[in-house]
């Protein structure tokens, strides 16, 4: 059997495991750059062909992202304060988690009387699969944009309130969903999980409350929506698809004109 634990770096010096950490946190941001080649976060619903996203290639992002996650606070002297790797005030995390949740689920009720003016509640059978998809997603964003990246800019003695800017802007690019064709709502929602996100980091000292409402609102978004994060085009969607090939409100068809033995 391999060996799984984590490596012991008591003996490295700090500002070499501080560099560790740093380089971990890049290939991290990387990694949520290429989300969509994974069929993880907003990507993890069917393509243009109709066909399901791979479970293997998600798993694989997540694997990644929680073992690199894990790598870091094992290599950072103290992962937990400097990069806020941790819970936080608790009671505020609760609390505070709740109310960004609450609000996230409304800005999700907007989005789908925006683009599809009612709620689009998915099949039964999807939530197993896009609940792990939020959870997944929110804890890695997390971890890595309100904590590690968060963190390293503090730590570089950025401005707290243009820090927390920095992250947001860089987590919104991550996304991709300022691409040609995407919605740009989309886009302003992660940018404000980012901003919101930050806020209580700094308010709690912990990403507790952030993946909370995070993971919360991100459920939100798939059971109004029926996507985890990345509605389609107008026009595109199925019941849209259906609906313009049908007779219009009002018309009949009419039967053939070939001579019968009544006429």
């Amino acid at each position: 059997m391999p060996d799984l634990t984590l490596p012991d770096l008591s003996a490295v010096p700090d500002p070499l495991r501080v560099l560790i950490a740093l380089g971990l946190t890049g290939l991290l941001v990387i990694l949520r750059f290429d989300a969509e080649r994974f069929n993880a976060a907003e990507y993890d619903d069917v393509d243009r062909w109709g066909r399901p996203p791979s479970l293997l290639r998600r798993l694989a992002w997540y694997t990644l992202g929680i073992g690199l996650i894990l790598l870091v606070i094992t290599a950072h002297p103290s992962a937990s304060t400097d990069l806020f790797q941790g819970l936080g005030d608790r009671l505020g995390a609760v609390i505070l988690g709740l109310a960004y949740g609450a609000i996230g689920t409304t800005i999700a009720v907007g989005i789908a009387l925006y683009r599809y003016h009612r709620v689009r509640f998915p099949p039964a059978r999807a939530y197993p699969g896009a609940v792990l998809n939020a959870t997944a997603t929110a804890f890695v964003d997390e971890a890595v944009f309100r904590g590690m990246v968060f963190g390293f800019l503090l730590m570089a003695g950025m401005e707290p309130n243009l820090a927390n800017l920095t992250q947001a802007l860089l987590y919104a690019l991550a996304t991709r969903l300022g691409a040609p064709g995407r919605p740009w709502y989309m886009l302003v929602t992660a940018l404000a999980i980012g901003l919101a996100g930050g806020w209580l980091v700094g308010v709690t000292g912990g990403i507790g409350a952030a993946f909370l409402g995070h993971a919360i609102t991100r459920v939100a978004i798939f059971t109004t929506t029926g996507h985890a994060g990345l509605p389609k085009a107008r026009g595109t969607e199925a019941e849209e698809v259906d609906k313009r090939q049908q007779t219009p409100d009002g018309w009949r068809v009419l039967g053939s004109r070939e001579p019968t033995r009544d006429r």
